[in-house]
């Protein structure tokens, strides 16, 4: 898995309205992006996390954090998946070729065709900040890991 003070792989992935969107894009706000890698649209285990997160957007934005969804997912699946959910967080179809930002941030499964469960957290600068992984795919990290590590790299 990607380390952090590691310079993020960049990269340009449709979202669900099929815009495409790079890191480049959300970094220009100028805050710390949030990438959350999970396995699939429409498993349980993913909608409950991303429910969690969703419950939390608002306070994550205030405490300066961009919250971003990424699976292997297509485009389609994701605005079908966030329409049912009624979630607005961005879902970005890492689709073909199949898993390949997942791949360069160390959180894709082979064996399984699908993401870890995992976050990573890109500062303004496109620097790797702070990552974690999941032990299983059925762990979902909870939203206080990430308000937990946007304290820890707070400006001073």
């Amino acid at each position: 898995m990607i380390e952090p003070s590691t310079t993020a792989p960049d990269f340009a992935l449709p979202d669900q309205e099929g815009k495409e969107v790079s890191l480049g894009d959300l970094l220009e706000e100028g805050k710390n992006v949030v990438l959350v890698f999970y396995p699939l649209d429409f498993s349980p285990v993913c909608t409950d996390q991303l429910n969690v997160y969703q419950e939390v957007l608002g306070d994550l934005d205030a405490a300066g954090a961009k919250l971003v969804g990424i699976s292997v997912d297509s485009a389609f699946c994701h605005k079908a998946f966030q329409d049912h959910l009624g979630i607005t967080i961005p879902l970005l179809a890492d689709f073909e070729p199949k898993g390949a930002v997942a791949r360069d941030y160390g959180v894709y499964i082979n064996s399984r065709g699908h993401n870890q469960r995992a976050l990573v957290m890109v500062g303004p600068d496109g620097v790797v900040k702070w990552s974690h992984r999941s032990p299983t795919p059925l762990e979902i990290p909870g939203a206080n890991l990430i308000f937990d590590a946007l304290e820890a790299h707070a400006p001073v």
